[in-house]
């Protein structure tokens, strides 16, 4: 194989590791008389109806690993659900509805996502002291899972997210100020649930992996306060920006709860347990393996890469160019041969840089006409601070979003190598020009440099893999 096809087919093992499906059938199993889902033991005697709900652009994939794992159980006919997905991640299930919540490429809610949201709440609402709940979450989740309450608007809760995410505010502060303007996300989801037993099986696509953060938390409840959210707003310089009704929503919410937490007594199902399915960890570990059986070794920077999108692919250029042959004393030949073959894995999650604005984005929308990702720009970096195609020679670096999705485009992403540098050299392209516009996908697609997946039914950030061999 080529270093091009070694460095897809490390990145694609660290993507199999994480599959939704068989993340999620890992937890789920009938032993005699008796269902255990993650650690939970439920009797199947005295079970009720089993309702899958949730959310997550890997919503397909785990709800298709809890139908293989119950279909041919005594449980079959009891199992029902709704789990809201992007368009392009619909297919036909035998027991669980999926509704396509949002188009593919648009991270925000929309009055799908609602109208699903609202069937969900409907659903849990019905269940009785008998039932099982099993709650399907992973990254997306706090855009398809939408509910504004009562007196918000879902206009309201765009005009709040976008202020917020154009002041460059993390997700920690975006999720904190959402969650106090809905009906699910805090604990209120499960709030809602009349099941004696939930159990949240989760996909992290944050770094660090906090149940809070994760698809801004519908089944743990919220240390925030509608206070905190008025002093993010107002540190963020943005009440004047927000719909006048919604801070006046807000002001009367920490008038209200001076003395106490309206949702620190939150009524929780009886047992409610959260497993984390997968995460980047695990994708960077099943990476690892892969190369060293196709003989390289390892330097991983591990999963908590948050830092700016196009300084990432400069430091990561720069650090696979320093990578040089080690003298035949500090090496053995016999497991790696007369080469020296480098794999540079690092996971994590950078963000955008807006020119002009300094606003730091998790992904594009939009900038004039230009269209990109984080992963897109990151490779379009590190192509700009090395554009002699003789530093590629024997190099190179794929930049992925596991769900297939980099910004609001059909691509997962980005591969340099030099025969990419020695094409967009004979070009017309001029790669800096495209950097500062942050129109990286419209690069890419001229000089055939896109990584495209389709959606993986999966999501844990990004994954890069930087190959050298010397």
């Amino acid at each position: 194989m080529s270093l091009r096809d070694d460095a897809i087919a490390i990145w694609s093992a660290g993507i199999a590791a994480v599959d939704s499906a068989q993340s999620v059938h890992r937890q789920i199993r009938v032993q005699q008389d008796k269902l255990w889902i993650a650690d939970v033991r439920i009797p199947i005697s005295s079970a009720g109806r089993i309702e899958v709900i949730g959310a997550g652009k890997a919503g397909a994939g785990m709800a298709a690993g809890v139908e293989a794992a119950l279909v041919t159980t005594n449980f079959s006919d009891r199992i029902s659900g709704w789990v809201n997905v992007p368009a392009d991640c619909v297919r036909p299930m035998k027991y669980i509805q999926l509704h396509a919540a949002r188009p593919a490429g648009l991270n925000e809610p929309t009055q799908e996502a609602v109208r699903g949201t609202q069937e969900i709440l409907r659903r849990v609402r019905s269940l009785s002291e008998s039932d099982v709940c099993i709650v399907l979450l992973s990254g997306g989740a706090s855009a398809l899972l939408c509910s504004p309450t009562s007196g918000i608007s879902l206009s309201d809760k765009l005009s709040v997210t976008r202020a917020l995410a154009g002041s460059g505010a993390p997700i920690h502060e975006l999720n904190l100020v959402r969650t106090q303007l809905s009906q699910v996300k805090g604990g209120r989801l499960a709030a809602a649930c009349r099941a004696h037993t939930l159990v949240a099986l989760i996909i992290s696509d944050v770094i660090g992996d906090p149940l809070e953060v994760i698809g801004s938390g519908p089944t743990i409840p919220s240390a925030s306060r509608a206070a905190d959210a008025l002093l993010v707003l107002r540190d963020r310089q943005l009440l004047d920006q927000i719909p006048p009704h919604v801070i006046a929503f807000l002001e009367r919410q920490a008038e209200a709860t001076l003395t106490s937490h309206p949702d620190a007594e939150l009524a929780l199902p009886r047992t409610v347990v959260q497993r984390i399915v997968a995460s980047n960890a695990m994708a960077i570990t099943a990476a690892t393996v892969k190369a060293h059986a196709l003989g390289y070794e390892v330097q991983s920077l591990g999963s908590a890469n948050a830092g700016e999108a196009a300084e990432e692919g400069r430091q990561l250029i720069a650090r696979l160019l320093a990578i040089r042959k080690e003298s035949s004393g500090t090496r053995s030949s016999s497991t790696l041969g007369p080469q020296r073959r480098v794999c540079i894995l690092s996971g994590g999650e950078p963000t955008v840089n807006l020119s002009g604005s300094g606003s730091k984005v998790k992904a594009i929308h939009s900038v004039a006409a230009a269209r990109g990702g984080r992963n897109q720009e990151l490779v379009l970096a590190a192509i700009t601070a090395h554009q002699n195609s003789a530093d590629w020679k024997n190099t190179v670096l794929l930049s992925a979003g596991t769900d297939g999705e980099d910004g609001p485009t059909d691509a997962a992403g980005a591969i340099a190598d030099q025969d990419l540098v020695q094409r967009i050299a004979a070009s017309e392209f001029d790669p800096d020009s495209y950097l500062a516009r942050h129109d990286s996908y419209a690069f890419f697609d001229a000089v055939a440099g896109l990584f495209k997946t389709g959606p993986t039914h999966t999501n844990v950030m990004d994954l890069r893999v930087g190959l050298r061999c010397l």
